[in-house]
């Protein structure tokens, strides 16, 4: 009993169309080859007989007619379908051998294996063993420019029996290749078609086509003669064994991975053109984000210095700008007398304030003095660096005694020295220095708290400023949380007392609270103009993509021809623009965290933290995930047929 044949071609028709034009270029095609043929189709250019090779091998789709593999109609497979018969079934030797230009021998060889699944041990060694029975065991690191015709054709012969090959297609494989060579190269034929591989040779040499067993000649879109099927085996005796399958998502992406270090690497020039944008995009969010979080921090510390749980009490109508200077007078000491008496209050630190010269020996200096109560370094969180702040029995008595800040007591004796105990002249009245405050720094409007001399209440008042009236009231809660309420009882007690509203209350909680929420504005402001980088950086990463998938429009087909799905090529070519954006990513991290070191170094306040690293990589790596995916839509959508074709 005859066995039916392995491909069975009925009536197939195949239509080229170019907007209304339509070609037919192959008439009702009826062609039956059985397993462990070795059949050539013969004909001139332009006869149709590559059409029909891409038919056989299911690179294109015929327009009419069944086509029939081991008995399976073709015609209702999908494109992965296809694909995986490609994958297990043909192996496709092509005229211009279709390398990959940047892979070895061994790594062109192993490329159907990457998509059938094979591990990568037993693929390298399965390709090394077929390349040295093909006798290239000495040019198995060899890239295609380092071989001639004959070995890479010989390599292209190798890559078509990786997966088993049990139908070789071979296009023209001699028309490019010298008269030794194109007979090496028909002999191995010979061999495969004789160790049991069904074997169609293409060709339009007549020489050609006499190595095979039978020969079919087609004209155009004929068949013209065949000279019948030759007695073909059993199919046990012709099926080459085909390695074990394993796969699955993990050995894919390390798959795509290698190859997109390969493929970024043959084209290094424009690839670092491509991390340039990414690694400033990256590095710019990193910095930004670390510079506006510092200069966040750096606000919201000078004004907690200042103390969180305080209600600052200014003179002056709700109505008018809140004033910074003494010059309303509305509030008196009593009225602090009166607040601390209140409810949570711990104390209320009454202030007058103005300007003096201060000398001492022979050097004078233009500073501010504050004269205020005993208690003012507690609220205010703000200890002596030596000697003592004065006490209440020096306002009592109106002592003429000094406390000196830092930056006074700097311009007083630049030279160094201890002040304790000497004499300075305030307004050319003499005060006694007995201690001077610890360094508290700049105010949050650019000014010095250092600046500063202090005195009694009662002494400067009397002998200094010549006034009553107070420029402010600090009072400090002893809950932050009675803040608010406290705020109520203060405003009652004083409209009571003066019958009317003539004051004004800040509560330093809200105002911390209203400068965080204006520096988070402005970091988010900050990260914002950076991601504008990284999203020039991903068009940049897409447009370089699109120029890659064009230029590689052949390499796409080979993939195709040897198995490649639609998940592997829209896989690997969003790993390359991942792999880029991920190599941006790290350079770029590493470029902000330098920038920000180099901004701290030159004295600013710069935070880094993990979650703007974290964020920055992630927004690199979603760059890359999103501006690669229209890219590799279009390589995946590509038809295997005319991807092969492209110049």
């Amino acid at each position: 009993m005859t066995a039916p044949p392995l491909i069975e071609l009925r009536d197939i028709t195949r239509t080229y169309r170019t907007g209304a034009l339509a070609v037919e270029v192959l008439h009702g095609i009826d062609l039956a080859i059985h397993a462990g043929e070795f059949v050539a189709i013969m004909g001139a250019s332009g006869s149709g007989k590559s059409t029909l090779m891409n038919l056989i091998g299911c690179l294109d789709r015929p327009t009419g007619g069944r086509y029939l593999f081991a008995g399976r109609d073709v015609s209702t497979l999908d494109r992965d379908a296809l694909a995986l018969l490609r994958r297990d079934a043909f192996g496709f030797i092509f005229q211009q051998y279709n390398l990959l230009p940047t892979a070895s021998a061994v790594e062109n060889v192993e490329v159907p294996a990457i998509y059938a699944g094979l591990p990568r041990v037993r693929r390298l060694a399965r390709a090394r063993e077929i390349l040295i029975r093909l006798g290239l065991g000495d040019r198995l690191d060899h890239r295609p420019n380092q071989l001639s015709g004959g070995q890479q054709q010989r390599v292209s012969i190798a890559r078509a029996l990786m997966n088993g090959g049990r139908v070789i297609l071979a296009d023209e494989p001699t028309g490019a290749l010298d008269s030794r060579s194109g007979r090496e190269v028909l002999a191995l034929l010979r061999q495969l078609n004789a160790d049991g591989h069904t074997v169609v040779l293409i060709t339009h040499a007549p020489e050609v086509a006499a190595e095979a067993g039978r020969v079919v000649t087609i004209a155009d879109g004929h068949v013209v003669s065949d000279d019948g099927p030759a007695p073909g085996r059993p199919e046990s005796e012709v099926a080459p064994p085909v390695p074990a399958r394993t796969g699955g998502v993990g050995p894919d992406m390390l798959e795509a991975v290698k190859m997109a270090l390969r493929s970024l690497r043959a084209s290094l020039f424009r690839t670092v053109l491509t991390l340039l944008g990414i690694v400033i995009g990256v590095g710019s969010v990193v910095a930004m984000l670390a510079i506006g979080e510092g200069a966040r921090l750096d606000v919201v510390g000078r004004i907690q210095a200042m103390g969180s749980n305080l209600l600052l009490v200014r003179p002056g109508a709700p109505n008018l700008r809140f004033t910074v200077g003494g010059s309303v007078a509305t509030l008196v000491p009593a009225d602090a007398d009166e607040i601390r008496l209140l409810p949570h209050v711990r104390g209320a630190v009454p202030e007058m304030q103005g300007s003096v010269t201060v000398r001492l020996g022979s050097v004078d200096y233009q500073t501010m003095v504050d004269a205020t109560s005993a208690e003012f370094p507690i609220p205010r969180e703000w200890p002596t660096a030596s000697g003592i702040f004065f006490d209440q029995a020096d306002v009592r008595s109106y002592a003429p005694v000094a406390v000196l800040g830092q930056t006074v007591l700097k311009a007083l004796l630049p030279e160094g020295g201890d002040p304790l105990g000497r004499y300075v002249l305030l307004n050319n009245v003499p005060f006694q220095v007995i201690g001077v405050m610890a360094t508290k720094g700049a105010t949050p409007y650019g000014g010095d708290m250092d600046d500063v001399v202090f005195v009694p209440l009662s002494t400067g008042g009397l002998r200094l400023l010549g006034q009553r009236h107070l420029r402010s009231i600090t009072v400090q809660v002893d809950d932050v949380a009675e803040i608010a309420a406290t705020e109520a009882r203060i405003k009652a007690l004083l409209t009571e007392r003066h019958r009317t509203v003539d004051f004004q209350i800040r509560n330093m909680a809200s105002i911390i609270e209203t400068v965080e929420q204006t520096q988070n504005t402005l970091t988010v402001l900050l990260g914002s103009i950076a991601a504008i980088s990284l999203l020039v950086g991903g068009i940049g990463v897409m447009n370089i993509m699109l120029v890659s998938v064009t230029e590689r429009t052949r390499e796409i087909g080979v993939r195709m021809a040897t198995g490649a799905r639609t998940w592997n090529i829209l896989l690997q070519f969003i790993t390359e623009a991942i792999v880029v954006c991920a190599i941006g990513g790290v350079l770029g991290v590493g470029g902000g965290i330098a920038t920000a070191l180099v901004v701290r170094a030159l004295g600013s306040t710069v935070v880094l933290s993990l979650p703007p690293v974290l964020l920055a990589f992630g927004c690199a790596f979603a760059t890359g995930l999103v501006f690669g995916f229209m890219p590799a839509r279009k390589a995946a959508r590509l038809d295997p047929v005319v991807a092969l074709g492209a110049e």
